[in-house]
């Protein structure tokens, strides 16, 4: 069996950009390739055009081009022409790529293609209460249509992206994103710097970001000795057009709570964990998302985790037990949350724990890994039927 990934963004040092979505193809094809499953990963709009091979996998970088018209249309078209010869010569039996602007548009491959629910700018843009340019809903809802199969990582991501776009004659089946848990490994949960909150993603509003400061300071009116690290890379806000959401959180920060502020902007992939495992509670506030990779690798990790309470993090972890759930406006009960892990240390090691052992059982790659080679195995047969 032989399956290709199309997608935006991929780990690795020669590749422009890397987030939730890459790290989780990451995750899934590194999994394949040692099941002796033939993985190629095709990486488009790239400064330059490579194909090189990496722990069995194949990588070709698609670099971007430039069209004086009709852009959209002819870079997809580039693609296509590209994976269908790559399909050819290297008997490739399904394409996998993500929903989002709806990639695939426009395309007719000569493999099965699978779409999976990483989330498209619909999606986004109605958890997020905007306005959707009508381009972009075409291109997705296209895109969907020409899709063999669905695959969403959580239930609520699935059951809403078939509202949004109508989908009735297609089944979505939920597969979760899968962790190699054998890269996240803590043998000590019980060192951690006593105090420190981190959150790692986009600096965006989406994500809840701007919701922190409100939230910190309650939290510094209970536990003055606490500090906030922020990691990820800063971004454009839609809402008010500044070209720095940062600089929107910094501006809702008072001189004395700035000073107990760290933002470190975006950071090697490899050195997260050592911020994680310096944490003593991570903190997602967001209002957008389809699982949440960074949330897992928390868990993993044997951090206590304060999360949004919508529907997508209500499959990643039990409130009460292995994390906190509460709706990001809530200043006051998400100060709450945290404020209860500060103030008890055997509570952020018993939810550690259990946050660990969900991991293990709902999102090991090892098992995940199984669910999606059983899926891709349905996929070639109904087609060789």
């Amino acid at each position: 069996m032989h399956i290709a990934f199309l997608t935006p963004e991929y780990p690795h040092e020669r590749v422009a950009h890397a987030a939730g979505i890459g790290t989780s193809i990451k995750n899934l094809v590194v999994a394949l390739a040692k099941k002796k499953v033939t993985v190629s990963v095709f990486v488009y709009g790239q400064q330059e055009d490579a194909v090189f091979a990496e722990d069995g996998i194949t990588i070709h970088l698609i670099k971007n081009r430039k069209y004086k018209f009709m852009g959209w249309y002819w870079h997809r078209k580039y693609i296509q022409n590209y994976l269908n010869t790559q399909i050819v010569a290297k008997k490739i039996d399904a394409v996998e790529a993500p929903d989002w602007t709806g990639i695939t548009a426009f395309m007719h491959l000569k493999a099965p293609l699978v779409i999976r629910f990483h989330g498209s700018d619909t999606y986004f843009c109605h958890l997020e209460k905007r306005k959707q340019k009508l381009k972009n809903f075409w291109f997705e809802k296209l895109a969907l249509q020409k899709a063999s199969a669905l695959i969403a990582p959580t239930t609520f991501a699935g059951t809403l992206s078939k509202e949004l776009f109508g989908i009735t004659n297609k089944k979505i089946q939920t597969i979760h994103y899968g962790l190699e848990l054998d890269k996240f490994e803590n043998p000590t949960p019980e060192n951690y710097e006593k105090g420190l909150l981190l959150y790692i993603g986009t600096i965006i509003r989406k994500k809840g970001v701007l919701e922190l400061p409100a939230i910190f300071k309650l939290v510094l009116q209970q536990h003055p000795y606490a500090k906030l690290i922020l990691i990820g890379s800063d971004s454009y806000d839609i809402s008010t057009q500044s070209l720095s959401t940062w600089a929107l959180v910094q501006n809702e920060l008072d001189k004395e709570t700035r000073d107990k502020v760290t933002y470190l902007g975006k950071i090697p992939y490899q050195e997260i964990q050592s911020y994680i495992k310096r944490a003593q509670v991570c903190v997602f506030p967001t209002f957008a998302e389809t699982l949440g990779m960074v949330t897992i690798e928390s868990m993993a990790l044997q951090k206590p985790v304060v999360n949004s309470n919508i529907g997508w993090a209500q499959e990643l972890l039990v409130d009460g037990e292995s994390g906190s759930l509460v709706y990001p406006k809530d200043h006051q009960g998400y100060a709450e949350k945290i404020n209860a892990f500060l103030e008890n240390e055997t509570l952020c090691q018993q939810t550690g724990k259990k946050a660990r052992e969900r991991v293990e059982q709902v999102f090991d790659v090892e098992k995940i890994v199984m669910e999606n080679i059983c899926f891709y195995e349905e996929i070639i047969k109904l087609k060789n039927d």
